[in-house]
């Protein structure tokens, strides 16, 4: 927290009934697993946010009659608005990996193990001088997080640090872990086996517990980090390429640096990336002129051919 901050009290949001009840039964679902307390008094207090979650993974065929993997939306997330508690908030700088450098740790095996850690943050505690500044209001009272919630700003690299001490002679040996994804492989299944046993046994040692819902093991490819890793290479995850081929076309420099984000997630995979965005980055440009034409159209059928098969795959050398 930076010195001398001004503390940051926020009024309750109005929810509809629907989303009200998803508040409260995730308010007595934490009440009653210890992750939250009701607190009346703490300076700080923060809003509530419900957004769709998605859980599980089932395969589907898209317009071209091809099987693809497409995450579920199983339910809603209720996490916390703590834009206003980060903006005084010191940030913690420890790195997270690379995306590109751990798919190109991961792939090149026959056989993997993906481990997710079950509710990964609320694994790790928060200081008790500290607690009342994760305060949120809803319909149903004031409550404080004892545990580490999704939505702050230190979050993920603390989570980082912590994965990464817990695994630190086994990262880049037997596995990689990005967070509360943990991938483990092996070159014969029963290399695979005896690395899945190493990590199960470290897990119980430091008291982590995973998702088994979202566990796959013994496996010949699998989802890392938006990618689907292999022996035989790196390919893009199709579900995620049909969504951003079905996006509707930009009518605001918002919109447009949307796009470019989802694009650029995949720019490795897509040649002259630089070249085919350069007119959706000039209209960022200050003082340009949003004007929409055919050269700057964002459909993938024009500007980025990721359809391809060419374009798909990064091989091993």
């Amino acid at each position: 927290m930076e010195e001398e901050a001004k503390p940051i009290r926020q009024s309750q949001r109005r929810l509809n009934p629907h989303l009200q009840e998803v508040v409260q039964a995730e308010v007595l679902k934490l009440l009653q697993a210890g992750i939250i307390y009701t607190i009346s008094d703490s300076p700080w207090v923060s809003l509530t946010q419900v957004v769709p979650k998605k859980s599980g993974i089932t395969m589907v065929q898209n317009e071209k009659g091809e099987e693809i993997t497409t995450r579920l939306t199983s339910g809603w997330r209720v996490c916390i608005d703590y834009r206003k508690l980060n903006a005084v908030t010191r940030k913690d700088h420890f790195p997270l990996p690379f995306i590109d450098q751990v798919l190109e740790r991961v792939f090149d095996h026959p056989f993997y193990c993906f481990l997710d850690g079950y509710s990964g943050y609320f694994q790790i505690e928060i200081d008790v001088e500290d607690q009342e500044k994760a305060t949120f209001t809803c319909p149903f009272g004031t409550y404080a997080y004892r545990r580490m919630p999704f939505g702050l700003c230190n979050a993920p690299t603390t989570f980082q640090r912590c994965m990464l001490s817990i695994f630190s002679d086994m990262v880049e040996r037997i596995m990689e872990v990005f967070m509360d994804d943990i991938t483990i492989y092996g070159g014969t299944f029963e290399e695979c086996l005896t690395n899945l046993e190493a990590v199960m046994n470290r897990c119980i040692e430091k008291d982590l517990v995973l998702n088994w819902e979202k566990c796959h093991f013994m496996v010949h490819q699998g989802i890392v980090l938006g990618h689907i890793i292999s022996e035989k290479g790196i390919e893009v995850d199709k579900a995620k390429v049909e969504l951003i081929v079905k996006l509707p076309s930009p009518t605001t420099i918002k919109g447009v640096r949307q796009f470019l984000g989802y694009a650029g997630f995949y720019r490795r995979f897509i040649k002259d990336f630089s070249k085919l965005s350069k007119p959706l980055c000039e209209l960022l440009a200050k003082d340009a002129k949003f004007i929409w034409d055919e050269s700057v159209d964002p459909h993938f059928s024009r500007a980025f051919p990721l359809d391809r098969r060419d374009s798909l795959f990064i091989v091993k050398n």
